[in-house]
């Protein structure tokens, strides 16, 4: 596979979606891929040059600018993306995999929401199977915005190292199941420390970290946090 200007032209009309039938015909005589078949879409930020045309086990790439569509060899997604992440091309986006080429430009977009949810500075490759509760939450910027203020408000208005210190138990707890003694090993303090630290984030949010419901809102506030636009 090439990228070329004639493969992004092939393309273009498939990533835009939807696609119409004898646009998928077209791409698929002229690039010489099956209408049907495992495909997925890699966004990334910015066109790279270092980003594969072929790969191994039966795996092959076309791309048109910034996006990438692969054919899915037996091997499955991992092993692609796993390479291009190697390549250093992120950070990058990567769509579930989808049935044909008139499925990319779903598949377009579900990439460009997973990209969004790429910490800033970072080359990393998400997928967005993995990235779906931040994803709902970086593909509204202005609910982003609000859930950020509506939560966390208090907490913004505090000096950044004492803001940084709750959110940092916070996402501590999280990662350590909800654990309070492994939080305190991994912050190296006590776990009175820790359970006090919450409590008080607990009364700056109104929000209780016991609650089902309080708890998830906490949480995608804090996704919507660690996005760029959030921490702005």
């Amino acid at each position: 596979m090439r990228r070329d200007t004639g493969a992004a032209a092939l393309l273009g009309p498939l990533l835009a979606g939807p696609a119409q039938p004898h646009q998928v015909r077209r791409a698929a005589q002229g690039l010489g891929l099956p209408e049907r078949g495992r495909y997925a879409v890699v966004v990334l930020a910015a066109p790279a040059a270092a980003v594969p045309d072929a790969d191994g086990d039966g795996v092959r790439w076309c791309w048109c600018g910034e996006a990438g569509v692969v054919l899915l060899g037996p091997g499955g997604l991992a092993g692609p993306v796993a390479r291009l992440g190697a390549a250093g091309a992120g950070p990058g986006g990567v769509s579930p995999v989808v049935g044909g080429l008139a499925e990319l430009g779903l598949a377009r977009r579900l990439a460009g929401a997973a990209l969004l949810t790429c910490g800033a500075g970072t080359r990393e490759i998400v997928a967005l199977d993995e990235r779906l509760p931040t994803a709902l939450v970086a593909s509204v910027p202005e609910l982003s915005a609000r859930l950020v203020a509506e939560v966390f408000g208090p907490l913004l208005v505090l000096a950044p190292a004492e803001r940084a210190l709750l959110v940092g138990t916070l996402e501590a707890w999280l990662e350590c199941g909800g654990s309070v003694g492994r939080a305190a090993v991994r912050l190296r303090c006590h776990r009175n420390t820790v359970f006090n630290r919450l409590r008080r984030l607990e009364r700056l949010t109104s929000r209780s970290l016991s609650h089902p419901r309080e708890l998830v809102e906490t949480v995608l506030a804090l996704d919507a946090l660690r996005l760029p636009a959030g921490r702005g």
